[in-house]
């Protein structure tokens, strides 16, 4: 169940936005902010990508409640691989043989990593003394990227906001996790008087402005791989450092589980060079006959 929430919630985050990018962009004209945002707020299929965005958070709540942190924030670079297939099967978009192939090295390496890099015996309630170091340590190290974004060339800033994000995203799973096992354990009353479920909601609006940030300033094919990638990266050191999580194996497993995880990082790089660079559909070369 821990795997099919994970897939969902990828599923639901790519829809999200495909639907999305699809309705801002079918209004067939230059409309200005006001009269954009009351478009899009009467476009149902630009509600429904809400809808799927809202799905795709329940979907790796529950992941993240059922399993362990490294393995639900891996899975999620699903995500990638279904806007390709989204892009393909809706937006009617050519996808080359490289782009597939990527795709299919990514998902082979995902499964591979999820199969011999299974972490064991999560705790259930990390420590107040280990909430703080975890906050202190990665917060500081975000709000430093997040300052070394502010200079530089475009592809250096926009690096530098994708790590950003991603450390953040890694620690709204964090939030995410804590906040459901609140939830399940003293109910909706209770997790209100808790400190989880605001950390979420703080860590959802600095991530989204990290993210937004990093899509700004630089070319996608730096900011794209880089927070797909740092993400399940960091949340395995969060892992282990908050829940307890730990790797059982033999050297030779532990070694293939690392390597599966570097063949993802190429996979998820090639993968954003080899796709169309934009969301528009592709434009079919026609020939009318006597031209």
């Amino acid at each position: 169940m821990t795997f099919l929430f994970a897939l969902c919630a990828g599923f639901c985050n790519s829809f999200n936005v495909v639907a999305q990018h699809r309705a801002s962009t079918s209004s067939g004209a230059h409309l200005r902010v006001f009269s954009l945002v009351l478009y899009l707020f009467k476009n149902p299929l630009w509600l429904l990508g809400w809808v799927a965005l809202v799905g795709g958070f329940v979907f790796q709540a529950l992941a993240l409640h059922l399993g362990t942190l490294s393995q639900v924030q891996a899975l999620l670079i699903s995500e990638l691989v279904f806007t390709l297939a989204l892009r393909r099967l809706w937006i009617r978009q050519r996808i080359s043989r490289a782009a597939w192939a990527s795709a299919a090295l990514t998902c082979s390496s995902l499964a591979v990593f999820v199969v011999l890099a299974e972490p064991q015996g999560t705790q259930a309630t990390p420590t107040s003394s280990a909430w703080f170091a975890v906050l202190l340590t990665f917060g500081l190290l975000a709000a430093a990227l997040a300052a070394l974004s502010l200079r530089g060339s475009p592809t250096r800033r926009a690096a530098m906001a994708a790590t950003a994000a991603a450390v953040v995203w890694a620690l709204e799973a964090t939030f995410i996790k804590a906040a459901t096992d609140t939830l399940a354990t003293v109910g909706v009353a209770g997790t209100f008087s808790r400190w989880p479920i605001y950390a979420v909601a703080v860590g959802g609006v600095i991530g989204t402005l990290l993210v937004q940030t990093a899509l700004h300033v630089g070319p996608l094919r730096v900011s794209q791989p880089l927070m797909v990638s740092v993400d399940p990266f960091v949340s395995i050191i969060l892992g282990i450092w908050l829940f307890g999580e730990h790797y059982v194996g033999s050297p030779v497993r532990i070694a293939l589980g690392c390597a599966s995880f570097a063949v993802i990082v190429i996979g998820i790089v090639l993968m954003v060079h080899t796709s169309p660079p934009n969301l528009e559909p592709s434009v079919e070369a026609s020939v009318s006959p006597g031209a």
